[in-house]
């Protein structure tokens, strides 16, 4: 049986993940939500003013006092940045698991911020909602999010061919997922 414990901070070496506030809607719309090739590569639209990323806010926002909501705005420690975002987009209570979604700003990749945060993520999972399973899916041509699937300790389960069509051709889908017997906490 899980145990929702709702969106709480969560902290990290190098980041804080915590609960989004209306204040982050410029890190926001600088640093991730208003770039098309970032939005497009989680299937999510492009939130190019203040009117669009507030309305998102809203929703994610009346969402948390529900105890089986989990999405964290990714805060860069040393900036103040909201960098990205991270969230269980999809939770299972009956089967035990959820699913990951996220998402870092293009100008913060490539610094390990991605799995920092997966990591921090995926033991909440196990460690505070008591999931069975964890699973991340990736675009076919999202090579750098694969990188972070495997970092994580993720295995690979298979791939739904041609799931996604853009930009006039098709994409697949990759699913990884960590049971909780696999799963061993970093000290």
């Amino acid at each position: 049986m899980l145990t929702h414990v709702g969106t709480n901070t969560i902290e990290t070496e190098r980041l804080t993940l915590r609960r989004f506030e209306y204040e982050d809607n410029e890190s926001m719309r600088k640093n991730w939500i208003a770039d098309e090739k970032i939005q497009s590569l989680y299937s999510e639209p492009v939130y190019s003013t203040a009117e669009e990323v507030k309305g998102l806010l809203d929703k994610y926002i009346g969402s948390y006092d529900r105890e089986d909501y989990y999405r964290w705005a990714v805060i860069e420690k040393a900036s103040g940045e909201c960098i990205g975002q991270i969230a269980y987009f999809l939770v299972d209570s009956k089967n035990h698991f959820a699913e990951i979604e996220y998402c870092i700003g293009a100008a913060f990749q490539c610094r390990g911020y991605a799995t920092e945060a997966a990591k921090a993520v995926i033991a909440y999972g196990f460690d505070r909602i008591n999931l069975h399973k964890v699973q991340i899916c990736t675009k076919t041509i999202n090579k750098p999010s694969k990188r972070v699937i495997e970092k994580c300790g993720l295995t690979y389960e298979g791939t739904l061919r041609d799931y996604f069509y853009m930009n006039g051709e098709y994409v697949g889908r990759l699913y990884f997922s960590i049971l909780r017997t696999e799963y061993a906490p970093e000290q």
